[in-house]
């Protein structure tokens, strides 16, 4: 498998992986919504950087540019972040009344 492809889906579970563990952290704290909503996105930044250095480290010289590594899957990332993290908060929380 070429490596940008491996970033790319690699990137794809671990948006599921920060979607779980911010609504989770989320329930735990039972904050209001901006909060929530900062500290999900403060989770998966986190991640997201995580593995641009792990993924630095092992595919620098595979690569035919190296700034793709950062940029490699970024808006996939967020919007399957922002999708499980309402998902995983609907099925912690229940819906909103």
């Amino acid at each position: 498998m070429r490596p940008l492809v491996l970033i790319y889906w690699t990137r794809l579970a671990l948006s599921i992986l920060a979607g779980a563990i911010s609504a989770l952290v989320s329930t735990m704290l039972n904050e209001n919504s901006i909060s929530t909503f900062i500290n999900g996105l403060t989770i998966a930044l986190l991640l997201y950087l995580l593995s641009y250095y792990v993924f630095k480290a092992k595919f620098r010289d595979k690569v035919e540019k190296p700034t793709k590594i950062m940029t490699m899957g970024i808006f996939m990332y967020f919007i399957a972040w922002a999708v499980f993290f309402i998902l995983f908060s609907t099925i912690l929380k229940g819906p909103i009344v």
